[in-house]
């Protein structure tokens, strides 16, 4: 079983509005992490109990670093983010169970919102392998758009129409007549439910990340389930729990 780590803070800083970068050391963390995994990040405040699980955005083995990329959405995301270079930090990862790198394939990577930065180390693990274009979807401001543009074509997708297309990822993807046979993406809900609908209509194979809130992040306490066609061995019911059986899963499998 895992242990919770001290992994120590390297850089942080505010990347868009609300939203932060930020750089951790630790051999232990980065040695078998690969792109679609998370971690769980305890705050200092020992009145918040529960981590707060961050999907990993980068992972450099060459130095014991890894990189993830969050909003703040609470008190406790908000207590993480004061955190500065030299801090310690404590982690329990890496958690699930990530994305299997297909060789050869034409892939087609789709993230959307907090979404977008587990497609960015997916991206780095794909590149040398298969052709890899990027559709990510954002509300306003942009982040991660280098690190992307680094790993293959990128298509931007805005709320407002102030860059890209104007509207959903899969306007941008129709709207530029964008072709593969493998999709990953990772998302809200409403968009992943349109990318499978996607796969389906054009019979692609898609792979999705399920962003749920988290409590143990081992797959004990069953606090985050999806319904799935087949019964879970753990609990004998038709769902899954996606800190431990995902938080990837093949889109035909889950219930959205």
């Amino acid at each position: 079983m895992k242990k919770i780590e001290i992994a120590k803070v390297v850089e942080q800083k505010e990347i868009a509005t609300g939203i932060f970068s930020m750089w951790m050391e630790s051999e232990s963390l980065t040695k078998d992490a690969k792109a679609g995994q998370f971690i769980s990040v305890y705050c200092d405040d020992k009145s918040k109990l529960l981590p707060r699980p961050i999907s990993i955005c980068q992972i450099d083995k060459e130095k014991n670093r890894l990189r993830i990329v969050y909003r703040i959405a609470g008190k406790g995301t908000e207590e993480i983010s004061k955190k500065v270079a030299g801090d310690d930090i404590r982690v329990l990862g890496p958690l699930g169970n990530g994305y299997t790198i297909s060789e050869g394939k034409c892939a087609i990577l789709i993230g959307g919102g907090i979404g977008i930065p587990p497609m960015v180390e997916l991206a780095r693990e794909l590149k040398d392998v298969s052709k890899v274009i990027m559709v990510a979807g954002y509300r306003d401001e942009l982040f991660l758009t280098e690190e992307m543009e680094e790993c293959g074509e990128l298509f931007i997708a805005t709320e407002d129409g102030s860059a890209g297309t104007k509207g959903t990822v899969i306007d941008a993807i129709k709207e530029n007549n964008i072709k593969g046979d493998l999709i990953c993406s990772c998302g809200p809900t409403p968009m992943l439910k349109a990318v499978k609908q996607y796969a389906i209509d054009n019979d692609i194979e898609c792979f999705i990340s399920l962003e749920e809130r988290m409590a143990c992040g081992i797959g004990a306490c069953l606090a985050c389930v999806c319904k799935t066609k087949e019964k879970d061995h753990h609990s004998n019911v038709n769902n899954k729990r996606i800190c431990k059986d995902g938080p990837v899963f093949n889109a035909m499998e889950v219930e959205l």
